[in-house]
């Protein structure tokens, strides 16, 4: 016979002792993982709020730098790292979004395997050459790519940018070879040195090189024109109506991640980036705060991966 009465104080008081543990998160450093290298939107972000972090939680938050393999190498050692709270992602659209449209087979699931936390920002993409380039409108490449398919090559940090750049050719008629790099930093580099033609990437990345003489900003992939670029065309005013992509960064844990925790950290995340500093922080970069709940965030996730598959399917975006 089950004897409750002694059960169910002794379950009582470890679920008390379960939720106190998680009252006194964290009590030792968290690690933070990012799967660009240093100077992307996702790495800048990740060092702006995990400083926060550990201001109001009294821990450190340590940012290591994971890049490489498509983001695979972060994401699956986030997705393997103990549910506990001191394992967080700060991850872009790519490795969350992309991957799942542009992968038949991943090793990772970016929906089953993480639990999220808040959306951080989104930044426009922008198009560029080198400041040297002959190429001085998005008409000037689009023309020299078709004339000669092939023979012009361009620079893909990441999936997303290199999905965003297939949809550009596709809407322009365009054909050229890509060139994979293990983040966004060294594909902009290349670009600026003449290395590769061109490249899009968001505009955080790409402003300081644009302002410092050694890009050509040749179009903004956004709606209007950018405060921070004024005199460069939207992408649909050079002759691709409606063409738009951002690049987005957000947070998450390992699934299975305490709700407690994840609610702690989401309302941290939140309260920072909607602040004076927060969005002034942003504004900076050239990008625009954007922020969720964790249900909202895994519904606006859920419903990116099913809009850049159908993306890559109406512009013949091969699927590895």
């Amino acid at each position: 016979m089950i004897r409750w009465r002694h059960i169910l104080p002794a379950l009582a008081c470890a679920m008390a002792s379960l939720s106190a543990a998680h009252a006194a998160y964290p009590d030792h450093p968290v690690k933070v993982i990012v799967s660009l290298p240093p100077g992307s939107g996702a790495d800048t972000t990740a060092r702006f709020i995990s400083k926060y972090l550990a201001q109001e939680l009294g821990q450190a938050f340590v940012v290591e730098n994971r890049p490489g393999a498509n983001s695979f190498i972060a994401a699956r050692a986030v997705a393997e790292a103990a549910p506990d709270g001191y394992t967080m992602f700060v991850a872009s659209n790519s490795p969350m979004v992309t991957n799942a449209a542009v992968f038949k087979h991943l090793p990772y699931d970016p929906v089953k395997d993480f639990a999220p936390v808040s959306s951080i920002a989104r930044f426009p993409m922008v198009l560029v050459v080198s400041a040297n380039s002959p190429y001085k409108t998005l008409g000037d490449l689009a023309s020299a790519a078709k004339q000669a398919p092939g023979k012009l090559n361009y620079g893909s940090g990441t999936q997303t940018y290199q999905v965003a750049i297939e949809r550009l050719h596709s809407r322009n008629g365009m054909k050229a070879t890509p060139i994979q790099y293990k983040g966004t930093a060294p594909a902009i580099n290349d670009t600026a040195m003449g290395s590769v033609d061109y490249t899009m990437a968001e505009i955080s990345s790409v402003l300081p090189l644009i302002r410092g003489g050694k890009l050509r900003a040749l179009g903004v992939a956004s709606d209007v024109r950018l405060k921070e670029l004024p005199d460069t065309p939207t992408i649909s005013e050079s002759g691709t109506p409606g063409f738009e992509a951002s690049a987005w960064t957000g947070v998450f844990f390992p699934a299975h991640t305490p709700a407690a925790i994840v609610d702690k950290v989401s309302a941290l995340v939140r309260a920072r980036m909607t602040s004076p500093e927060g969005s002034s922080f942003i504004e900076n970069l050239g990008g625009v705060v954007f922020v969720t709940t964790p249900a909202q965030f895994r519904d606006f996730q859920v419903k990116e991966i099913q809009a850049t598959r159908e993306i890559v399917k109406s512009a013949n975006i091969p699927v590895e």
